[in-house]
């Protein structure tokens, strides 16, 4: 990527800035299986909660954060996520990008991108009237 865009775009990644901040003040804690890395603030002052945040591998999009990462984040245990996962089961499947606004979305059938083409009514469908 562009030096001089690092500075100034965060839609697409953490900006220089960003990028020093988290060095400067924070403690790299873990990394997921995406590549997000998470950081906790090395010094808290009294009275306030520790803070903590993430730093996304690619496109800042929220819907990238695990579920057991999020728990983390939003301080609901302190110890890392990795302490509290069950074994992995056999019908979980991996993560899949949110692709809203992308070619990739969901069309439904009578969608004008598809063509617009609904199916034909097939006279399954009765309306109510109150004299009945």
């Amino acid at each position: 990527m562009n030096p001089l865009m690092k500075i100034f775009t965060w839609w697409d990644g953490a900006t220089l800035g960003t990028l020093w901040w988290s060095f400067k003040n924070g403690e790299h804690i873990g990394t997921d299986a995406q590549g997000n890395k998470y950081y906790r603030s090395k010094r808290v002052k009294k009275g306030q909660r520790e803070r903590r945040w993430v730093i996304y591998n690619g496109p800042n999009d929220a819907s990238r954060v695990p579920s057991e990462w999020h728990g983390w984040l939003h301080g609901s245990y302190d110890e890392l996520p990795e302490s509290h996962l069950p074994p992995p089961k056999i019908w979980e499947v991996d993560y899949t990008p949110n692709a809203t606004g992308t070619n990739a979305r969901y069309l439904p059938a009578g969608a004008l991108e598809r063509g617009g083409k609904r199916a034909g009514a097939t006279g399954d469908y009765e309306a109510w009237s109150p004299e009945g």
